[in-house]
C-alpha cells in the first residue's frame, strides 16, 4: 500500500515540475516595430490626397460664387 502511494506522489510532483519549469518566463521590453518606408509612404499619400480634396473643394466653392 505504501508502494503504491509512494509512486503516485512522486508521478505527481514529477508532473507538476514538468510544468512549472516549463512556463515562460516575464519577457523583457517587447523589441518596437519599426517604423519604415511604407507606413512613411502611406502617410504622404493621404496627406497629398487630403490636399488635393480641399483645393478642389476651394475651386469648387469660388467656381460657385462666380
Amino acid at each position: 500500500m505504501m508502494k503504491k502511494f509512494s509512486f503516485a506522489l512522486m508521478t505527481i510532483m514529477i508532473a507538476a515540475m514538468e510544468v512549472v519549469m516549463s512556463q515562460p518566463t516575464l519577457p523583457s521590453n517587447p523589441p518596437q516595430a519599426p517604423i519604415d518606408g511604407g507606413l512613411g509612404l502611406l502617410a504622404a499619400a493621404g496627406g497629398a490626397y487630403a490636399y488635393k480634396k480641399l483645393k478642389d473643394r476651394k475651386n469648387q466653392e469660388e467656381n460657385l460664387e462666380e
